[in-house]
């Protein structure tokens, strides 16, 4: 419990409990005014003070202690206005609400980071404190690796080059404590509908706010696009690659036994009845989606990394390989290309693309151009190459020119979310983004 709280008399702090309301008010208002697409987080997160919080949320209520934000505010009014945006970001984007993070000291400074970043990123004199312009080196160093700052792709720099001074940058960028992320049913779990009901109104509340921010972005500019990286990469929705892979199958008969159609009453009263004679044989056939024909083209510009573009295919692969998915022959091409064709692999068997995958040397390197891809397939099907091409899956970062006409075959962009910004995909095309540890 708070030294303060302890020594002042009741009358002392039922005033510093109404003071502390109205900066917490004021700065409320503050942030409607500047930032009006704010305007339903803001409604949505109640506040309470707390003898022994000092500023903190579990994504449904902010607990503070009204003598500590008093001082603060004394201190530095603006802090305490951007340490209310800073918590209302943590809710916005999600970081409440994530439970199963592996080094909690690590993902709490990735997310403190993020948001961090995202405030200062929007140059509202209303929210600039001290802490901002020590943690500019910092930011910038981190964009300069990773371009777009999210809590995730933090989190994964971090796992992999764990920063050398990590209590110091705690410090840096802190500005509320997380312990009650990580309370199962949170702070409150009185209240209706618990972190579940409370995780979804914000989940509801951050698509609205990315929505809004596409008019409030054409007007700032650069200065929301940090926000707006932020809300597409909590907002976009996931999908399993392997499923996704399975659209681009055609339907067939292979010699199997279909045990979903075998009756085993009759095939057991034959064997009882005649002794070894059956009623009904299992059939030898059965219906089975399987990928025959399909287009893997990779971009290999000079902006994708060649590690991700191998790891890409040997995950196709490995989906591909399984005995429900891959023809005993298959007619599937491998391109490479960047702005011109390199490279044009035809396979047509499991041992094919084993040894494709074995001596697999990536070309190219140059600007990004997706037409002379679809020029060629074209060609191909013009040449007869394909009876029943099902489609083309297309690995990229995006970063080209996209044809103006829609193909005679399906087309699937599918994008890495440590790169991939909401680019203008042409409408005919099916988008998928996919994260690292996905391939």
């Amino acid at each position: 419990m708070s030294h303060s709280f302890l020594s002042v008399s009741p009358e002392e702090y039922a005033r510093a409990v109404k003071l502390s309301g109205e900066v917490l008010e004021q700065a409320r208002s503050t942030l409607r005014m500047n930032l009006r697409f704010l305007d339903g987080a803001l409604n949505r997160l109640r506040t309470c003070t707390h003898p022994q919080i000092v500023f903190a949320t579990d994504g449904q209520i902010l607990h503070y202690e009204p003598f500590s934000l008093l001082k603060r505010y004394r201190r530095e009014p603006d802090a305490v206005t951007r340490d209310y945006l800073h918590v209302l970001l943590h809710c916005l984007l999600r970081h409440t609400f994530l439970h199963d993070a592996p080094e909690r000291s690590l993902w709490d400074l990735s997310c403190d980071i993020a948001v961090e970043s995202v405030i200062s990123g929007l140059g509202l004199e209303a929210v600039t404190a001290q802490r901002q312009n020590k943690q500019k080196t910092v930011i910038e160093d981190l964009r300069r690796q990773l371009k777009f700052l999210t809590a995730e792709k933090l989190y994964r720099h971090f796992q992999e080059q764990p920063p050398k001074l990590l209590n110091d940058l705690k410090v840096l960028f802190r500005a509320d404590d997380h312990g009650l992320w990580y309370q199962e049913s949170g702070f409150d779990p009185t209240a209706a509908g618990g972190r579940g009901q409370a995780e979804r109104e914000w989940a509801e509340l951050s698509r609205y706010v990315q929505a809004d921010m596409e008019i409030f972005s054409r007007c700032r500019g650069e200065q929301a696009g940090g926000l707006m990286q932020n809300l597409a990469a909590v907002n976009r929705e996931r999908y399993d690659y392997t499923s996704f892979l399975r659209k681009f199958a055609s339907r067939g008969e292979v010699m199997k036994l279909d045990l979903d159609e075998f009756d085993y009453i009759f095939y057991t009263y034959g064997l009882k009845l005649y002794g070894n004679i059956p009623l009904i044989e299992p059939l030898e056939y059965k219906d089975v989606r399987q990928i025959r024909e399909l287009v893997i083209a990779i971009d290999t510009s000079g902006s994708v990394k060649g590690d991700l573009v191998q790891a890409f295919v040997q995950k196709t692969y490995n989906i591909l390989k399984e005995a429900e998915n891959f023809a005993s022959r298959i007619n599937l091409h491998i391109i490479q290309c960047d702005q011109q064709i390199w490279e044009d692999a035809k396979i047509t068997t499991r041992e094919e693309f084993d040894r494709y995958l074995e001596t697999m040397t990536l070309k190219g390197f140059g600007g990004t151009d997706f037409r002379p891809v679809f020029s060629h397939v074209q060609e191909l099907l013009r040449k007869q190459e394909f009876t029943n091409l099902k489609g083309m899956i297309y690995f990229t970062d995006g970063l080209g020119i996209y044809p103006e006409q829609k193909p005679d075959f399906d087309t699937a962009f599918v994008f890495l979310d440590e790169d991939y910004r909401d680019l203008n995909v042409p409408p005919w095309a099916m988008k998928l983004v996919l994260r690292p540890e996905e391939i």
